[in-house]
């Protein structure tokens, strides 16, 4: 680990023991200022704190102590990254953050947390359980790291370009005035709209302020007679911002928005000042409870009577949504003017328009011939340099010649070599993640991430697990292939045959409209937990269009979460058990699937029934299945699947690649 995380530590105490009042902890989140999951490096305070770099964590620093809760995903990365200054904290094994503290901090005190980087939500959970034992949460006028973070990175300035209408299939204009209907619909005069892709996707915009997520660092706000785009106007020229006076949009400095919220609660025209300004010295309200600099909580109006409480003058009530919304941006709003409830374009955009799903199919065949090129070039590289057995053959071949330091295949190295696949592929705008190239034992760690200077170098007789996917105009890419170019153990493919054989069951479900995530999950356990097995993420996560890889407000998993959006026909979500033995290899297997209706022999209770179209295609290596473990009904399956693969993709292949692909969807020997 870095000496600076260590640093961060000595740097940040001091700071918090002479805060007025002092501060007995300090949370730091890995949210940046929209709630993003994935946010610039400008906002990685955690990570620069913690030394943990994993996607989500969040970290609590005390006097004497420094803790870090994660989710499954990172229990193993977190524990190699962790320098013996932090104490892991498992999120579902052990104490909740806002548990561990009502239960371990001294009585009155005083938690500190930047008021721009947790939601409404999260505040209200906090105060809550610190309010039972007298503690305040503080909200800061400064964030605390950015003052002891020295060279910390700056902001990307990017360019806003326009998403054009062939592929979002709906104008801003139209988008818009949808977005109006639902503001008469809760009978609310304004929403305000923070989260980075919901701002995106309303406006048909894209940008590069975060690494591969194409959106930009902004705001919207839509009254019933006017819109606002609230960015740095140093990356948008006359084109873009021509679009937007076409479509009726108002650009707006960044940092005004917060007045201009004000001003909407107060119905007057707002003064600019800028974002970092102190909040408001009047009591802030949460939910129903007051965060204050100074004083203890207390209860106030419930959260139900001021949703419903009806307001006169021109302003009316402002929309605002507690899971998604900064706190520091809540705060501007007075109690009786909010309303508080999810947006209503987290499931509009959900929602694909026809044109997005021609777009994500024509994406994932471009993606999958690259992503097949990409296995037959590794595929002879690695018989070539490393005498292994090959793809498709378990018979170890002879090392012909001695490999040079320049020819070694790493995980960084031959993770590149995809790239240049994906990138000679029309429409090809970057990648949609940081491609998980793991070797061995690096393969049990979820969500792994090669480092040029500790990276692996391949390996004739190891698992490799190879997740990626690319960012196209057209759609947004994300596969899993798990793979062996050796003589795979009796055990490794047992459990790779059970992860496929839960990711065919969810392929296959039929189930009625009205069916949650939460329920289909189960599906693609059960062949795992049948030989007590399991993985500790969740089975499918939605996919934007040219937007994030990972998109609400839908996903298929264990989580209570999952329980809250039904998934509904146009939806995209994805496909993607998995299994892991900690220092010995992964098995993870992920298609992008899209809801459509299904045709269903009867209809009971008249709720219509659902089922998935897959639109992934790269095939699976029949080499790691056990046939033995599998129906006949499920190796029908993998080959109807490998014969409209090779059909599908083959037009956009050709010489050793396309023999390779032919190779590889053969049937399956019976």
């Amino acid at each position: 680990m870095s000496p600076s995380h260590v640093n961060a530590l000595e740097l940040l105490r001091p700071l918090m023991e002479a805060h007025s009042p002092p501060l007995h902890a300090l949370v730091v989140p890995s949210e940046d200022y929209h709630q993003s999951e994935y946010v610039a490096d400008a906002d990685k305070r955690r990570e620069f704190v913690s030394g943990f770099n994993g996607s989500a964590g969040i970290a609590l620093v005390t006097a004497n102590e420094a803790l870090l809760w994660t989710d499954g995903r990172y229990f193993l990365q977190a524990t190699q990254q962790l320098s013996q200054q932090w104490k892991l904290m498992r999120i579902g094994e052990d104490s909740p953050l806002e548990n561990w503290i009502a239960d371990n901090l001294q009585k009155d005190g005083n938690v500190g947390v930047d008021p721009c980087c947790i939601s409404v939500d999260t505040a209200h959970r906090w105060q809550q359980a610190f309010g039972k034992h007298g503690q305040k949460l503080i909200s800061l006028k400064e964030n605390l790291v950015d003052k002891v973070w020295e060279n910390r990175p700056p902001h990307v300035v990017a360019p806003v370009c326009i998403q054009p209408l062939e592929f979002t299939g709906k104008s801003a204009k139209d988008k818009i005035s949808d977005l109006r209907a639902k503001l008469d619909q809760e009978k609310a005069y304004a929403i305000v709209v923070t989260t980075l892709d919901e701002v995106a996707w309303l406006y048909n915009l894209r940008g590069g302020d975060v690494l591969y997520n194409p959106v930009v660092h902004a705001y919207a706000i839509v009254t019933r007679d006017s819109a606002f785009y609230y960015v740095n106007k140093a990356k948008v020229d006359l084109k873009v911002e021509q679009y937007l006076c076409e479509n009726g949009v108002e650009l707006r400095d960044y940092e005004s928005v917060f007045e201009d919220i004000e001003g909407l609660a107060s119905e007057r025209t707002p003064a600019v000042k800028n974002v970092f300004d102190e909040l408001s010295e009047k009591y802030n309200h949460t939910n129903g409870y007051r965060i204050d600099q100074s004083t203890a909580a207390e209860p106030v109006d419930g959260l139900e009577d001021r949703s419903n409480t009806s307001i006169e003058g021109q302003g009316g009530l402002i929309w605002i949504d507690p899971g998604t919304c900064s706190y520091a941006v809540y705060s501007r709003v007075p109690a009786d003017r909010v309303v508080l409830q999810q947006s209503p374009l987290a499931l509009a955009k959900a929602l694909k328009q026809p044109e997005e799903l021609d777009g994500m199919r024509n994406a994932h065949i471009r993606d999958g011939a690259a992503v097949i090129s990409y296995l037959c070039w590794l595929d002879a590289q690695m018989q070539d340099l490393y005498g292994a057995a090959g793809y498709f053959s378990e018979v170890k071949g002879s090392l012909k010649r001695k490999r040079s330091e320049e020819e070694k295949l790493t995980e960084v190295t031959v993770a590149e070599k995809l790239e240049t696949f994906r990138a000679k592929q029309e429409h090809f705008k970057g990648l949609s993640f940081e491609t998980i190239s793991s070797v061995g034992g690096n393969a049990a760690i979820i969500h792994y991430a090669a480092k040029e200077e500790t990276c692996a170098e391949m390996q004739p007789d190891s698992m490799y697990l190879c997740d990626s996917g690319g960012q196209y105009l057209d759609g947004t890419t994300d596969v899993t292939r798990t793979m062996h170019f050796g003589k795979p153990t009796s055990h490794e493919k047992s459990c790779a045959t059970l992860v496929l054989k839960g990711h065919i069951a969810l392929d296959m479900a039929v189930f009625p409209a009205g069916t949650t995530g939460h329920a289909l999950d189960i599906l693609a356990r059960v062949p795992l937990w049948k030989d007590g097995l399991d993985y500790r993420h969740g089975t499918g996560h939605g996919v934007g269009s040219y937007l994030n890889v990972h998109e609400g407000p839908h996903l298929i998993s264990f989580r209570p979460q999952a329980r809250n959006v039904a998934l509904q026909a146009n939806m995209t979500v994805t496909d993607e058990p998995g299994y892991y033995e900690d220092g010995n290899f992964g098995v993870r297997i992920e298609n992008v699937l899209i809801v459509k209706e299904a045709q269903a022999k009867h209809n009971f209770g008249d709720k219509g029934y659902l089922a998935f179209e897959h639109i992934t295609w790269v095939p699976y290596q029949t080499k790691l299945m056990d046939l033995s473990l599998m129906s006949e009904v499920e190796k029908d399956w993998v080959d109807d699947y490998h014969s409209v693969c090779r059909e599908k993709v083959s037009p956009l292949l050709s010489g050793p690649e396309l023999e390779w692909l032919h190779r590889a969807t053969e049937p399956l020997p019976r």
